[in-house]
This record gives C-alpha cells, sequence and structure tokens, in this order.
C-alpha cells in the first residue's frame, strides 16, 4: 500500500499521534517539524563501500553459520571494527560482537544491529559462492545456508560502520553496533539472541542508546524499495504442545479403550475456532495452526497417545493471553467428553516487534529521501517473528524491510525467506546501507 502523503509531525493521524506522546519517551530530537537534511556524502560513501560490501556478504554466505556458532562470522565482524578504531567487545551473548564509536561532538547515543546466523536449509541457488557447509543441528545432519539475509544485514553494517568511522570528525554522540548471534534461536538447551543481549546489558552498559534501528532484507519486495510498520509490525510467536492419553485397544475393539487419534482429531477442529469465533479480528489478526499429529505404530492398534504441536502468531498482548487460554480449555475439556485426558504445554516465544509511533513518523521522511517517495510504502502486518523486539522492548526502535528480489523475478514468484531458494539482488545492499547510514546520522545531527 502506498501512504498518499509525507509521514511527519503536523501531517495526518500518525504525525499528530507521534506529536502528542513521543516527547515523554525519545528525546526531543524527534518532535521535529521539517525532515533532517541528508548529508550528500552517503550516497557518494555507500557506493564507494559497494565492492566490500558486496565481498563481505558473498564470504559471509558462502561461510554460513548456525545460531550462537557464528565464530568465523564474528572474527571476520571484530578484525573489521578494530581496524576502523572502534572499541570492541566480543563473546556478548556467547558469539555477539559490541562496538563503540564516538563522534567528535557530544550528543545522543543510537545503537544499529545487525543479526550473524544462518539457518539449517540446504542451499539450491547457482552460485559461484553458495554454500556447501553441512553441520549437524539438534542432533540432525542438516545443509546450512543464510536463507533469511543475515549475510547482507552484517555485510551493510559492517560498511555503514566503516562510512561512519570515516565521517567521525563530522558526527555528533555516539554509535553503539550490535552483531547479534541467533536470531533464528539458540540450539536447544541454550540461551541466546536478542534476549540474552538484553540480559548481559548491551542496552544499560555505558554509552547507554536511546533509541535503536534495524533493517530487513526481505524477498516479498523489489530491489531499491523499502517498507515499513507504525506500532505493532510483526507478530509474537509462541508454540504449543498437546499430549493427548487415551486407552489402548485392538483396532478391532474401539468400544474397549480410547481413542486418543480421535480426540486428537476433534482438538484440531476445535482449535480452528478459537480465532474464527473467540478473538476479536476487526481488532488485530491472530493465528493458530496445527503443524504436526503423530500417533501410533500399526493399522490395528488405537494407540495411548497422541501428540500434536503447533504455532500461535498474535499482535495484541491482550489477545495473546486469551489464546493461550482458550487453546488449554479446549484441549481439555474435549479429551475429559471423550474419556481422555489432554496435557497443554504453551511455551512463550518472540515479543511482537513494536515500532515506536514517533520514531518511525520521523524516520519515514527520511527512508523516501534515500530512496525516492515512490519506493517507500507502510507494508503490511507480517505473520514472521523477529527478536529484535526485545530490544524494543527497553528502549524505542525502528525496524524496516527493504526489497530484495531482482527486476528479473516476477515478486508473486520470488522464493521467500527460509527457502532454500532464496537469492539476494545485490543492489538491496546498497539501498539498505544508505538507509541505515541516512537514519544514524540524521538522529546524531539533529538532536
Amino acid at each position: 500500500m502506498r501512504v498518499t502523503g509525507r509521514i511527519g509531525f503536523g501531517r495526518g493521524a500518525l504525525g499528530l499521534l507521534a506529536a502528542l506522546t513521543l516527547p515523554l519517551l525519545v528525546p526531543p530530537v524527534v518532535a521535529q517539524s521539517t525532515t533532517p537534511d541528508i548529508p550528500a556524502y552517503i550516497k557518494s560513501d555507500v557506493k564507494a563501500l559497494e565492492p566490500k560490501i558486496v565481498a563481505w556478504r558473498r564470504d559471509i554466505h558462502q561461510h554460513p553459520e548456525l545460531g550462537n556458532r557464528e565464530t568465523r562470522t564474528a572474527k571476520l565482524v571484530a578484525d573489521h571494527l578494530k581496524k576502523l578504531g572502534l572499541e570492541v567487545q566480543t563473546g556478548v551473548a556467547h558469539t555477539g560482537v559490541v562496538a563503540i564509536l564516538k563522534g567528535a561532538q557530544p550528543g545522543p547515543v543510537v545503537a544499529l544491529r545487525a543479526d550473524m546466523d544462518a539457518l539449517p536449509v540446504t542451499e539450491q541457488v547457482e552460485l559461484p559462492f553458495a554454500s556447501k557447509v553441512r553441520t549437524t543441528y539438534n542432533g540432525q545432519d542438516v545443509g546450512v545456508m543464510h536463507a533469511c539475509g543475515h549475510d547482507g544485514h552484517v555485510a551493510i553494517l559492517m560498511g555503514v560502520a566503516e562510512l561512519l568511522a570515516k565521517r567521525k570528525g563530522e558526527l555528533r554522540g555516539t554509535v553503539k553496533f550490535i552483531f547479534q548471534p541467533a536470531e533464528e534461536g539458540p540450539p536447544e538447551g541454550e540461551e541466546g539472541g536478542a534476549e540474552l543481549m538484553v540480559k548481559e546489558g548491551v542496552l544499560s552498559k555505558d554509552p547507554k542508546p536511546e533509541a535503536i534501528f534495524g533493517l530487513h532484507l526481505f524477498s516479498a519486495g523489489r530491489a531499491g524499495t523499502i517498507s515499513y510498520r507504525s506500532g505493532p509490525a510483526m507478530a509474537a510467536a509462541d508454540s504449543f504442545h498437546i499430549t493427548v492419553k487415551g486407552r489402548q485397544t485392538h483396532g478391532a475393539y474401539p468400544w474397549a479403550g480410547v481413542d486418543p487419534i480421535v480426540t486428537a482429531s476433534q482438538i484440531v477442529m476445535g482449535l480452528q475456532t478459537i480465532v474464527s469465533r473467540n478473538v476479536e479480528l476487526i481488532k488485530e489478526p491472530a493465528i493458530v495452526s496445527v503443524g504436526a499429529l503423530n500417533s501410533g505404530v500399526r493399522n490395528n492398534i488405537i494407540p495411548d497417545k497422541a501428540e500434536m504441536i503447533g504455532t500461535i502468531r498474535t499482535f495484541d498482548p491482550k489477545m495473546r493471553e486469551q489464546i493461550h487460554r482458550r487453546i488449554k480449555e479446549i484441549a481439555e475439556n474435549i479429551a475429559e467428553s471423550q474419556g481422555a485426558t489432554a496435557e497443554v504445554r504453551i511455551d512463550l516465544g518472540y515479543p511482537v516487534t513494536d515500532n515506536h509511533p514517533g520514531l518511525t513518523a520521523w524516520a519515514a521522511p527520511i527512508l523516501e529521501k534515500v530512496a525516492g517517495a515512490e519506493n517507500v510504502s507502510v507494508g503490511p502486518k507480517a505473520g514472521g517473528a523477529e527478536d529484535f523486539s526485545y530490544f524494543q522492548q527497553q528502549i524505542p526502535g525502528f525496524y524496516f524491510w527493504v526489497g530484495s528480489t531482482g527486476p528479473d523475478v516476477p515478486l508473486d514468484k520470488a522464493p521467500s525467506n527460509h527457502s532454500p531458494l532464496f537469492k539476494v539482488d545485490e543492489a538491496s545492499l546498497l539501498t539498505g546501507a544508505e538507509a541505515l547510514a541516512a537514519v544514524t546520522v540524521a538522529y546524531l545531527q539533529s538532536h
């Protein structure tokens, strides 16, 4: 969806909301009526860095690493940041890297984040730098691939770090660079990701950032375009596990037992009524999906239990609680009505990725200056989840999407993020670097 006018203070409902609420939460830099100028050097500096950014991305793509195991990637990042003269800390949240750049003049502190981990996916894209890496993940032999663009995120932030370090004498304030491991989740039994970085004080230790920016390459958008959304932008993602216990019997004599498969099937159907009949869908969307239902070993044995797992996606905290409660009620009551029992476990995942309205209203016109107003739009809510949300729970944050599909591929046929066929048009790296540098410099210089 295109925005029909510029987004900013004094221009439309979003601008009005920001003007009314933001001064309580974000420094006065955001509460201004004009869009900050973007220094002309940003575009030229990013263009000059293009060979490096592309080379970094290809190197990282060819050597992907899973969450909490990003040792090679972290070393590449840390070595680069040290050469730039930044204060560098390694080993944060296992393999994370944090670096500090202090401008020549006093000013605010802003954080920039890039995620470093790859996915347990076997690459099927024919590229000279395609991944051939295999490893063990949760006890299984798997291929490893940057199927979600994190290689690009790292390369973009490395480029932005070099650009800003070069312009240190012109900067006001401080930039905290956060290269984060395990956004896709740590291995079973381990902590990791943004949640662990927050726990270890990445936002609370000096210098303390007052705002944070991040981006994501996204196959549903054309390279050169940017989209964003104010407020809830990506879903909270929780999972559930239901064990239905019946009584085993011969398949020819079902009346002699309690069938957990029939009971589980009724529970699956019952769960579909939560979204269609229980939650206020005109307020926010929600999803309850069963991803697996397993039971039994033979055609003529009714087993004693059935297990199902699934996902819950929500954008509203109260709806999230309501859905959790209804899953438990429906599963337990249906099971009881059949003479079975149901044990329900719900595991909390990432919170809602919630863009601060004022920060979004301030940043949107800057993105339009970078990419052109015709290439910047308000995107729909996304059912995917992002652990950038943990940073946003601590300080105001703005997270946006950069289109990554080239002109030769129809958008409706572009392989999605997490697909083994996911492919990044490298022109999107320049758009991302320019946008991230622009909002950072504008924030620092406008204070």
